[in-house]
């Protein structure tokens, strides 16, 4: 399954892992690309440049693929700029593979990572963001479509129809995200034009994700219904599963709450501990509506080699019809 984005970054298959908060660790990434796709270390796991460095090498460790890097530049109580400046070095430095940027464009440091040979993706969701991508001088961007978990964009545009405006607007490689988690949405990305997709919410449902099993039953049992748009009256929207936290969190909001009242809800800390304890309700977990889709735990290599089997069936079996 060869595209521009197999060739960009060496991998086998088009298919990508995103930005995971404490969940995206070297084991994780080392799974995924053994498997043939891109996996992802996400730096703000890490407090400073050198742990994220032995995270890099510990991945390194684990596989000789090429591996990814998240670094999300949102507003944050935890790194400083300089922090964020120590991440981009690293990772020039140690010359990933890739780097996934969501938030604020990363154009101070294009130069230092070109120069690296590390090749840099942003995540947007509007057509007039993919032209400054590109105008800037990136290497490929993300069509991120509402039902991506995380922070879509609050133009609130579907996949469906964001990733062929993106693909027709751009020349770069563009990628596709927001509700793909099996081979059925990575048909309908490659015929949209995408040369790859990216998910995050489905590689927690795989058996070499660390969190706590009472997870995994909660992701096959929920439906594709069952997440909500938090934080839109602060303008920080997310996606988040429907829990006990949320819905405080929604009528918070209904009653003018301000960022600062809502963020002790959000901390990265009470999510991390809710991962490991499986308390499902204590923590504002950031899924997208893919959860509909999530019917079982698999490992990361079942999981990549079933999605390109089934995309293969799906495109030869339309093209048959023709």
């Amino acid at each position: 399954m060869k595209t521009r984005i197999t060739e960009l970054f060496g991998i086998e298959y088009p298919i990508v892992c995103g930005g995971m908060l404490w969940l995206a660790t070297p084991e994780l990434c080392a799974a995924i690309s053994n498997a043939g796709g891109l996996g992802n270390i996400t730096a703000c796991n890490y407090d400073t440049g050198e742990d994220f460095r032995a995270a890099i090498h510990k991945a390194r460790s684990l596989t000789s693929k090429p591996i990814g890097i998240n670094i999300t530049l949102l507003p944050s109580m935890r790194f400083t700029e300089a922090i964020y400046d120590d991440f981009f070095r690293v990772c020039a430095e140690e010359k990933v593979t890739a780097i996934e940027v969501s938030g604020k464009p990363a154009v101070k440091y294009l130069d230092m990572l070109h120069k690296a040979g590390v090749k840099v993706m942003h995540k947007v969701g509007a057509v007039r963001h993919a032209l400054n991508i590109e105008r800037y001088g990136y290497d490929a961007v993300i069509a991120a479509g509402i039902e991506e978990g995380g922070h879509p964009l609050n133009d609130d545009v579907s996949t469906m129809v964001l990733l062929p405006r993106i693909v027709e607007s751009v020349k770069i490689p563009v990628i596709s995200t927001g509700g793909i988690a099996d081979g059925r949405g990575l048909a309908a990305a490659l015929c949209l034009g995408a040369e790859g997709v990216l998910m995050a919410t489905r590689f927690i449902a795989t058996r070499e994700c660390q969190v706590h099993p009472r997870i995994w039953d909660e992701l096959i049992n929920r439906q594709e219904n069952e997440t909500a748009l938090i934080c839109k009256s602060v303008g920080l929207q997310g996606r988040a599963l429907k829990n006990k936290l949320v819905e405080k969190i929604l009528k918070l909001e209904s009653q003018g709450a301000t960022i600062g009242e809502l963020i002790p809800l959000l901390s990265g800390a009470r999510v991390q501990q809710a991962w490991k304890t499986g308390e499902c309700d204590d923590a504002a977990f950031m899924v997208g509506q893919s959860i509909g889709l999530v019917k079982e735990v698999t490992t990361c290599q079942e999981l990549i080699e079933s999605m390109v089997r089934d995309a293969r069936i799906i495109m030869e079996k339309n093209l048959a019809r023709i």
